[in-house]
């Protein structure tokens, strides 16, 4: 075996090149982004043609910096900022409720004890396991019939009462030793003022990842708005993304720093806590 400084300079050895892998998706966009249009369509071009015989020649470093493209996205279309905020719009909601639903739920599950608890969170996890093809039609169906169709709440709602956070956050209640809720009884706390000062207090590591994982997994939700909204004003920015057109090749990548920024900035203020949450719960990705 390598020991002494011989061992972090393997790892390092190793973990550079996975690293520059890994980023690649991240800064191919930035790169593209600062290309002008005629050295994009240069490159690019040839997308969407049936002609074999051209490739797409991937550029690392651009021949003249422009910003036309973030100019254009930021300024001069204002189509794609309003897109950008139905996202935060539909995103931020979700995130908040289900935080708070959640939290609820997975405290009532992990330390209070009633009749058919286990039995009850059983199904209630089963929502989990379904995809979301399963529970399309019966959420379709009950936007239609609450009259939701076509409106931010048709997604919204569905996200604030996901299973995922309560399953998450019930694996960090368990872990709260019984000892502390009792003697927070015997002085007389309720059931609110121990969740507040006892529970929340040692589950902010699993409600930090809950957050980064919600915020990821509908900031890039693709399937419930071009079903539960047909107009395409209402449509988050991800729905842009998925329609990348030809004639805005260079927009598109502007759009996608932009749109990928939160996630970075996100994940970088909560990467301890994220990191920590995610070992604690058991959960792997």
């Amino acid at each position: 075996m390598i020991k002494g400084w011989g061992a972090p300079l393997l790892r390092s050895l190793l973990l550079i090149p996975i690293a520059g892998l890994l980023l690649l998706p991240v800064v191919l966009p930035v790169v593209n982004s600062l290309m002008t249009k005629r050295e994009i369509s240069a490159n690019y071009g040839m997308l969407g043609k049936t002609d074999t015989s051209s490739f797409v020649n991937l550029k690392w470093i651009p021949d003249w910096v422009s910003f036309q493209q973030y100019k254009e996205v930021l300024i001069s279309s204002p189509q794609f900022l309003h897109l950008f905020w139905n996202s935060v719009y539909m995103v931020v909601p979700i995130i908040v409720g289900q935080t708070i639903v959640a939290t609820l739920a997975a405290f009532a599950f992990g330390k209070l004890r009633f009749r058919g608890r286990e039995a009850l969170f059983f199904i209630y996890l089963m929502t989990m396991l379904m995809p979301f093809q399963v529970t399309l039609v019966p959420n379709y169906l009950m936007a239609d019939r609450l009259g939701l169709l076509n409106h931010p709440s048709s997604i919204i709602l569905p996200g604030v009462f996901g299973a995922f956070g309560v399953f998450l956050l019930r694996q960090f209640m368990l872990h709260i030793h019984s000892s502390f809720i009792e003697a927070a009884k015997m002085d007389g706390a309720g059931i609110m003022r121990i969740l507040v000062s006892i529970a929340l207090p040692m589950v902010k590591p699993g409600i930090a990842a809950l957050v980064v994982l919600l915020f990821v997994d509908y900031w890039n939700m693709v399937e419930q708005p071009l079903i539960f909204l047909q107009d395409a004003a209402m449509q988050p920015l991800s729905v842009f993304l998925s329609r990348i057109q030809e004639d805005l090749l260079g927009v598109s990548f502007a759009v996608s720093v932009v749109y990928m920024m939160p996630m970075v900035l996100l994940f970088l203020s909560a990467e301890r806590y994220f990191i920590e949450g995610i070992q604690l719960s058991g959960v792997k990705g």
